[in-house]
């Protein structure tokens, strides 16, 4: 069992105030300003926890798919993932859309496509969002 952890500090009512991500457990990374501002595409340079969503969606389901092509004997040379997380003011999340390119020695698209959505249903960010954010894949394989 692992836990992650992080900290965020907020000033201020909803829409004119601001916080901050302070720190994260592993001390990678921090702090990182954000607002309701920049959750609602108004404002620019600062994250939001949409974003953050989205880096940890796509780096989830490439470690998922890696593992799946690889315990099917074709491990990737190389995985190009990005997640793009819509949030919607008064709903929330409503959808995460993944995309991505590998190079996959020894496998035609069809099973790329096949490990791809087996990875999209399988990695824990996924499983956390399932039942209550759209998932969807488009899965290419590169030369």
């Amino acid at each position: 069992m692992a836990e992650s952890t992080a900290h965020a500090q907020w000033q201020g009512d909803l829409i004119d105030g601001a916080g901050t991500i302070d720190r994260v457990g592993s001390g990678t990374f921090g702090p990182l300003d954000v607002s309701w501002a920049a959750r609602t595409g108004e404002e620019a340079g600062k994250t939001t926890p949409e974003e953050l969503l989205a880096a940890a969606h796509a780096s989830c389901y490439s470690m998922a798919l890696s593992n799946i092509l690889g315990k099917q004997g074709t491990p990737p040379t190389n995985l190009s993932t990005s997640a793009t997380v819509t949030f919607v003011p008064g709903t929330g999340v409503t959808t995460s859309a993944i995309e991505v390119e590998g190079t996959v020695p020894g496998i035609d698209q069809a099973a790329f496509q096949q490990a791809a959505e087996e990875a999209r249903d399988g990695c824990p960010v996924s499983k956390a969002l399932q039942g209550n954010v759209e998932l969807s894949v488009v899965a290419r394989l590169v030369a």
